[in-house]
């Protein structure tokens, strides 16, 4: 108890880590079905007010760009920071789109390793364009890449499959991706039916229907949320094998 007259410090601030941050709001939306007032997913919106984004700021290549705000989403702690949305189209212009992981990002392009004859090998085979979106929730931010894609040389595809952990291997042996499988007892002999030869050949070789990708970027969109939804786009646009940058009324 303080004595009459004396001045009590003020308790210092804390920020709490993202990550923090995250948990805490997920558990808040976990616990909102229990509440009696119904939610109206209408009303559900935020201010964006952590950072700005201007042309100066940019770095004038997209590539070392993209790699200052990676590099921050990863030492922010970030749940899967490399965690990127592939879309993909057939060959009608029906468009698909799912998570993968980004295993490297050079001026060549931005690499993703997968199965080639599951549903997006499948449509990269026939329209090779594809996009890539990277959404860093926790730091109002996104990411957009579009442009082409190709399949990595072997010997990369290699080097990556053997870096994986053992299981892994094994369940990329094992999985026929986005085949229709009697059921998960059916994948699971299957897994076990593969780990046996792993264990008794000392190996796991690469299957010949997986492999890495990459996709060669045309244009890269960096979104920086703000308030009002006036959000700041910065478009790289390749041009005559130039990078022309350009401001996107949000």
């Amino acid at each position: 108890m303080c004595r009459a007259g004396t001045a009590t410090a003020s308790a210092p601030r804390v920020d709490l880590p993202l990550l923090v941050q995250s948990m805490l709001r997920t558990a808040i939306i976990a616990m909102r079905p229990l509440l009696s007032t119904p939610v109206n997913i209408a009303d559900i919106r935020r201010e964006y007010l952590r950072a700005a984004l201007t042309e100066a700021d940019v770095d004038p290549d997209p590539l070392r760009q993209f790699e200052r705000w990676l590099s921050e989403a990863i030492r922010a702690e970030l749940p899967e920071p490399t965690a990127m949305t592939l879309a993909t189209a057939d060959s009608d212009g029906r468009p698909s789109a799912r998570i993968v992981l980004l295993k490297g990002a050079s001026p060549a392009g931005f690499v993703f390793f997968t199965n080639y004859e599951s549903r997006k090998g499948d449509e990269l085979a026939v329209r090779p364009d594809a996009a890539l979106l990277f959404h860093w929730v926790e730091l109002e931010r996104q990411v957009r890449v579009e442009g082409r894609v190709a399949k990595v040389l072997a010997e990369e595809s290699d080097a990556y499959f053997a870096s994986r952990p053992f299981l892994s291997r094994v369940g990329a042996r094992a999985s026929p991706q986005s085949r229709v499988i009697p059921d998960r007892a059916w994948l699971e002999r299957e897994f076990a039916a593969q780990e046996r030869i792993a264990a008794k050949d000392a190996s796991v070789p690469r299957p010949a229907q997986w492999g890495g990708y990459r996709l060669a970027p045309t244009t890269m969109e960096f979104w920086q949320g703000r308030s009002s939804r006036l959000h700041d786009r910065i478009r790289y646009r390749r041009e005559d094998a130039q990078w022309r940058v350009e401001r996107l009324a949000p």
